[in-house]
């Protein structure tokens, strides 16, 4: 078998598996879901590890200490990540995560372009908003 022989067997494989896939809206949903899964219950076991993201200037305005405020996150996440993974109200939980996710990232943003910490997650979290955009769309198409 030649190099181009087993690369065309690899393509092939490749194509009969991607067809047998469930929809690209449907991964893209689960993937939403799991992320938010992932989010929250890592929020509810070690809270520390998010406050960490709460700036100086930034925590005199939220009306609760840094880890409440993550915890309270945790919960919401998981309920969210709960009604994107059944289908249920997909299109209000999309666009919860996807404003969730782009003021996060605007936020992180100032604080990167500020003190120049976080970039790794800016560059992470304009991603995931792009993947919260892309089910709210889909569901908003399918409604």
């Amino acid at each position: 078998m030649t190099e181009g022989d087993r690369v065309a067997a690899v393509v092939g494989r490749v194509t009969s598996l991607a067809a047998s896939a469930p929809a690209p809206a449907t991964l893209a949903r689960w993937g939403l879901g799991l992320m938010l899964v992932a989010a929250g219950a890592h929020k509810l076991l070690q809270p520390e590890g998010w406050t960490v993201y709460v700036t100086d200037w930034l925590a005199p305005l939220l009306v609760v200490s840094p880890t409440v405020f993550m915890l309270a996150n945790g919960y919401l996440e998981l309920g969210f990540a709960a009604l994107l993974l059944a289908d249920r109200y997909t299109a209000f939980a999309a666009l919860v995560a996807a404003g969730s996710l782009a003021v996060t990232t605007a936020y992180l943003a100032v604080v990167w372009v500020d003190t120049g910490a976080f970039g790794d997650v800016v560059a992470r979290d304009v991603g995931l908003t792009g993947l919260a955009l892309a089910v709210l769309v889909d569901a908003l198409r399918d409604g």
